[in-house]
């Protein structure tokens, strides 16, 4: 075949020269690259085949390349779909083909005469072994899989809870997923892992963190995560309640125990979580006489109502949440060190904003779609100088005064452009020094810059652009996708790849 002829002509000055020239350019391109290919006729009779897919012959019963040449592409290649792009003269780009020889990603690409008729096809093997060669993508997908079917479990929750409103019944149910909890930096990435495996045990969560990082979150996730999701999920925040109270709080109140009582018992917080979780907020707040109670209740799975003489069972999974240095406190003798570790079972710290910088964007989009959503205005847009002065504060209180300074600039800024020295204004207002903005990453350069393996080289540049499009846009990733000329789904599935935010 004249169009396989290893010599390289003369560059034709003419169009149809150039397009010959690009065309067969294209397919010796294919056949180096790809792990096999092969040509069919219009009757689909293998006509070609390169070098790489000779070597699958064997897998497929065939002791010679001679038995494989002029034989019908369905009686050599057991499942090929070669004779449907054949028939309808479209393209199948992507596909997973299995057979005795094993599991291939394949193209199937349709060939045309001048009249645009379908003359024959190509098949080109992508990858052999795409469950070790596409092993990251493949987990990739599964994760932004669980992350979907969150997102969607969250809003079915959303809807039914709607529906419930105003029924009275006391029913609670966790508002959050992992999807709610939102990054893809390393460190937000890995306490998502260690919460999903959390979930799956029935063992106390102890949650360590500053105050504002989305310890609440993902104790709501935790819950709708686990077997328990179909029951209760209480909180209590132990700071907020005073310590006279607690107690009633925690275990109820029997039928008159005190004068002013109710005649009606009181269930406590234990036995409203009954089948749930039961969110202990603050735990390092918990005032000391109520430490050994506590203890006592986790260790029988029993309480006692205040007024009563009676031991009621409960079956609650505890997750507790605290802003302090529990070790301190065990040793400064402030929290009974026998209760600290029948808590600090599966220990998860959540790390502060200022571990997560690369996270900045994507929660300013949530933040500011969640304000425009509750106050009915446009979504406010942060200018690049902005969004690069955002990534560069230490957030002492992390995600919540994130969101704090956010709502006073939408509030004050005459338009929806938010940029810079408005931020600045407001975190001075706020007894904040501003810190720097975040300087772009210089090139790196010199000859040792080249040396480096191609895929680093390739992500370096691929995350420099996304994140130059996301500070052009103002963390709007829609808007970063249109800049880059990709979906945004595609853009999501860059922003979770580990060897992209590696940099970050």
């Amino acid at each position: 075949m004249d169009a396989l002829a290893p010599d390289t002509p003369a560059l034709p000055l003419d169009a149809q020269g150039i397009l010959e020239l690009a065309a067969r350019s294209m397919f010796h391109l294919f056949s180096s690259v790809s792990q096999g290919m092969f040509l069919v006729d219009l009757r689909g009779r293998i006509v070609w085949v390169n070098e790489g897919y000779q070597r699958f012959l064997p897998e497929l019963g065939l002791a010679h390349v001679d038995q494989f040449l002029g034989r019908m592409v369905e009686d050599v290649i057991p499942n090929t779909q070669m004779r449907r792009v054949l028939e309808t003269g479209e393209a199948v780009l992507i596909d997973l083909l299995t057979n005795r020889a094993g599991t291939f990603v394949v193209s199937r690409i349709p060939l045309r005469g001048d009249d645009d008729r379908v003359i024959g096809a190509i098949g080109i093997v992508l990858f052999d072994h795409p469950e070790t060669t596409l092993q990251p993508l493949i987990s990739k997908f599964a994760l932004l899989q669980r992350d979907l079917d969150d997102a969607r479990r969250e809003l079915a929750e959303q809807r039914g809870r709607q529906l419930r409103a105003g029924s009275g019944d006391g029913t609670r149910r966790a508002r959050h997923t992992f999807a709610s909890f939102v990054g893809s930096s390393p460190a937000a990435a890995e306490v998502k892992r260690q919460a999903r495996r959390a979930a799956q045990s029935t063992s106390p969560v102890l949650l360590l963190g500053e105050t504002g990082t989305g310890k609440e979150l993902l104790a709501h996730a935790i819950h709708a995560a686990s077997s328990r999701a179909a029951g209760p999920f209480v909180s209590v925040n132990i700071a907020a309640v005073p310590d006279t109270l607690l107690e009633a709080e925690f275990f109820g109140v029997a039928p008159g125990a005190y004068t002013g009582a109710d005649r009606k018992a009181r269930d406590g917080k234990f036995k409203l979580a009954d089948g749930g979780t039961l969110f202990l907020d603050e735990i390092g707040d918990m005032p000391q006489n109520l430490q050994a109670k506590l203890l006592r209740a986790l260790q029988e799975g029993e309480i006692e109502p205040l007024g009563s003489n009676q031991l009621v069972p409960f079956d609650v999974r505890v997750v507790a949440a605290t802003s302090r240095d529990l070790g301190a406190l065990v040793r400064d003798g402030k929290f009974r060190e026998d209760l600290y570790y029948r808590l600090h079972v599966l220990p998860l710290r959540v790390p502060p904003l200022r571990e997560r910088r690369s996270d900045i964007p994507a929660l300013v989009e949530v933040l500011g779609e969640d304000m425009a959503l509750r106050n009915g205005t446009a979504t406010p847009e942060l200018r690049p100088d902005a969004l690069a002065l955002l990534m560069g504060q230490p957030w002492r209180g992390n995600i919540r005064e994130l969101r704090n300074v956010l709502e006073q600039a939408a509030m004050r800024s005459d338009s929806d452009s938010i940029d810079a020295e408005q931020l600045t204004r407001i975190l001075r207002e706020t007894g904040v020094e501003p810190a720097a903005p975040v300087p772009e990453p210089a090139p790196q350069e010199g000859e040792g810059a080249w040396l480096r393996p191609l895929a680093e080289q390739v992500a370096e540049v691929e995350r420099r652009a996304i994140a130059a499009a996301l500070a052009a846009s103002g963390g709007n990733k829609l808007a970063a996708a249109r800049r880059l000329g990709i979906s945004r789904a595609t853009l999501y599935g860059r922003l979770e790849n580990p060897e992209l935010n590696s940099g970050n």
